[in-house]
């Protein structure tokens, strides 16, 4: 199945690299061949193809309405939750059809971090043992461990770790979304998707939470939505540029696009004159 014998060797960025290298002989994490999305007959991505590579973050941009989040929705199938849907072309996660996997078990590798925090109404310590608990993970001493763990890699541990018994909703918006964060490392993934997760936040909690991003980089792929074209640019290595009518205009490291877009319409959008 799936994404199980491509996860259990994806642990960390080395054995993923080295899973890679030795099936695919490729550097490319998620793959989309020709990949179009529907709501209803609204076509929300037209024909998009890309690799999505292992090392750093990727950063989706484009004007508002371009399928930024569909396209990042559709790593981990989360598009099919929406009534009235479909989709065509292949999406790929290391080389496996998503498409055609159990989307419970995609979404446990390919984690998501959404565009405002969703904590659960239960302690800070339950909302991250919540995804190995549901994984049959019951062993105290083992959740101890993930739950710090986890904290830790989200750069929440030091300001939570006398209050874990205390609800989520006691943090600030900066930290709920770091715990938000912990919740989705808590059951290792490959991969983390981020939909714009500091557009509700201030400029002091963007910043822990790109820091955060950066050091996670070094550990999984990091695919994040963003508007804020300052922010792609201090944080990601690649970026995906859409345009309208969910069009893939552009996609490459990120200096390249930024100083020498190849696009007409992408150098129109980076410079503001449109989006």
């Amino acid at each position: 199945m799936v994404v199980e014998n491509a996860g259990t060797t994806a642990r960390n960025l080395d054995a993923t690299r080295e899973w890679l290298e030795r099936n695919l002989n490729s550097t490319a994490v998620i793959e989309t061949e020709r990949f179009s999305f529907f709501y209803g007959k609204e076509q929300a991505l037209r024909d998009v193809s890309l690799s999505i590579p292992l090392d750093g973050v990727t950063a989706i941009m484009g004007p508002s309405g371009c399928g930024k989040s569909t396209l990042l929705r559709a790593f981990n199938r989360m598009n099919e939750l929406y009534p009235n849907t479909r989709s065509g072309g292949t999406v790929r996660f290391l080389g496996q059809d998503l498409l055609k996997a159990d989307p419970v078990a995609v979404r446990r590798h390919i984690g998501m971090v959404f565009q405002r925090p969703n904590p659960f109404p239960k302690s800070i310590f339950d909302n991250v043992a919540y995804g190995p608990r549901v994984h049959g993970n019951r062993n105290r001493a083992e959740l101890r461990d993930i739950v710090e763990e986890s904290l830790r890699r989200a750069a929440l541990w030091d300001e939570v770790k006398d209050n874990l018994k205390k609800s989520a909703f006691s943090l600030s918006g900066g930290q709920q979304q770091r715990l938000c964060i912990a919740r989705s490392l808590a059951v290792r993934p490959s991969v983390l998707l981020m939909d714009e997760p500091c557009s509700a936040l201030d400029p002091k909690a963007t910043d822990r939470i790109e820091a955060t991003t950066r050091e996670l980089a070094k550990e999984l792929t990091v695919v994040i939505v963003t508007h804020n074209l300052q922010q792609a640019g201090r944080l990601s290595d690649h970026v995906a540029v859409l345009l309208a009518e969910g069009v893939l205009a552009e996609f490459g490291p990120t200096k390249t696009v930024f100083e020498h877009p190849c696009n007409e319409q992408v150098a129109d959008y980076l410079c503001g004159r449109f989006g």
